[in-house]
Parts: C-alpha cells; structure tokens; sequence
C-alpha cells in the first residue's frame, strides 16, 4: 500500500534511509538523519504541498519517496526533484514503481511539469530504475560529490510528467 507519510513513520523512514546514508553511494551526503529531522521534513513537505509517500505491508515500511522543486525562485515551481529510498529486501518486487507512481501523479496534480533525479554515477541500480520508469539523463557533472575519499559524478534524468 502506497500512503502519504506520517510524522509516526519517521523512525521507520530512518531504518531505511541511514544504512543507505551510511554506507552507500546513493546519496553524497554521510550525515545520518534523526528521527526529528525527518518528522519535520515530513511537515515542510506537506505544508509546501509536495508529496512525501510511504510504501507499507503487512505495518511494514518498504520504502518511501518524496520530492521538492528543483531549485528555489518562481522560475522553478513547476520544475520537481525525486528522491527514493527501498528497504534492501524490497528490491525487485515493483515497490518503487508504486511510488515514483503515487509521486509523479501527485506533482502533477500540483502543477508540476517536469521532474529531476540527481544520481551518483556509481549508482548503477538506481540509475537503472529511473531510466526503467522514464527518465533520460540530461546532463553528467564530473567530480561535484565527494564520499568515502573519493571524487563522485552526479547524473541528472529528467521525465515530463
């Protein structure tokens, strides 16, 4: 089941997003995220009108999405940026389709009309998925990440929805 997210998720969205933090390339940043920071991510998100969504089954959290305008200014309001994060274990089954589903839909719905994913280039599965579910790189930015002692290329995939 896809749903909006609840400040009630934010301990169930850390166990999936700080491994990930931790000890992958899936994003550059190497700051863990507390419980508190994420409820009120969730907040902002809601209140700004974006969509923040969780995927649960059987009260068990498989994932979630979000997004958020792409860069700040009125130029960019209907320009989007995604991100998802899936429990290890939920990979494979469809789980992020959902998602990026229940996300685009509900950008679109607000007006959106162009969504981003900035992905690490060493992110072959995510890179993946999002070619999978539309996405076209637009534009490789050599050497802009750094994690784990080394220069990171970021991968920008943009879909009109």
């Amino acid at each position: 089941m896809i749903r909006p997210a609840k400040k009630a998720d934010a301990a169930a969205v850390a166990d999936i997003w700080n491994p990930a933090i931790r000890d992958s390339l899936a994003t550059f940043n190497c700051v863990e995220k507390s419980f508190h920071e994420i409820e009120r991510m969730i907040e902002q998100k809601d209140a700004a009108g974006h969509g923040f969504f969780v995927a649960e089954e059987n009260e068990s959290q498989l994932g979630f999405a979000y997004y958020g305008q792409f860069r700040g200014g009125i130029g960019y309001a209907h320009t989007m940026e995604n991100t998802i994060y899936l429990a290890p274990e939920t990979k494979g089954r469809g789980v992020g389709r959902k998602l990026m589903n229940a996300l685009e839909n509900h950008a679109q719905g607000a007006g959106a009309h162009s969504m981003f994913a900035g992905v690490c280039a060493e992110n072959l599965a995510g890179l993946a998925f999002h070619e999978a579910v539309g996405y076209t790189e637009v534009a490789r930015l050599n050497e802009v990440g750094r994690k784990f002692n080394q220069w990171l290329d970021l991968v920008l995939l943009q879909k009109r929805i």
